[in-house]
């Protein structure tokens, strides 16, 4: 792989990293919850999806998927799914309460919070069909056949990451730092409705698409 290739890769995925989509919007809404140091572990579950995905592509399972016209669209079906159940629980939610669960008024412990977060983050990009396309249409580009794949696909896994954990933890501790403010019984409310109703558009817009 030249230099060439692999800041081509790093500019499009640090790019795509920075576009807003239900990832973005998951850290930001579990920052202005929970502040900044909590949304890393929603950082850690969306690439540990990504992960995910590169291994899949690296044993060329990914491509399987991609080519299953029913498999990819059951996967899509339960990622517009996930991501309206997700909007709903924001939107029906009494002000202040998390996302998927209420929130313990005596707190919830620390620990039990990150891996709810965690597992939750790892679910929406595990069933983001975009992300499937991303790893197994784009991924190939930057991939030269004549040299150790493994070699070139660990190398992308880790700029992918690296990239990409820069990114959401900038934006977690962006939102974090409004989070003080975010947590007054109106102004949570209102946030809550608004990443409620982004996440079930987004879902619905997934959904649209599933049989396309």
């Amino acid at each position: 792989m030249s230099w060439e290739t692999w800041g081509v890769f790093f500019l499009t995925e640090t790019v795509l990293a920075l576009s807003p989509g239900p990832a973005v919007l998951f850290v930001v809404s579990t920052a202005l919850r929970y502040g900044g140091r909590t949304s890393v572990w929603a950082n850690l579950g969306i690439l540990s999806g990504n992960t995910f995905y590169f291994l899949l592509s690296a044993l060329g399972l990914g491509a399987v998927l991609l080519a299953s016209h029913e498999l990819f669209t059951i996967v899509k079906w339960v990622g517009a799914a996930y991501l309206v159940y997700l909007g709903s629980r924001l939107i029906i939610s009494p002000g202040g309460s998390e996302i998927g669960d209420s929130r313990d008024p005596s707190g919830e412990p620390e620990v039990g919070r990150a891996r709810k977060v965690f597992r939750q983050a790892f679910i929406l990009q595990a069933a983001n069909p975009k992300a499937i396309m991303f790893f197994v249409a784009l991924l190939p580009q930057f991939i030269n056949p004549n040299e150790n794949v493994a070699l070139q696909v660990a190398i992308l896994a880790l700029t992918s990451v690296a990239s990409e954990f820069v990114v959401l933890v900038g934006y977690g501790f962006a939102a974090g730092r409004l989070s003080h403010w975010a947590k007054r019984p109106g102004v949570t409310r209102t946030a809550d409705r608004a990443a409620g109703t982004l996440l079930v558009g987004a879902g619905i817009g997934l959904g649209l698409t599933a049989n396309r």
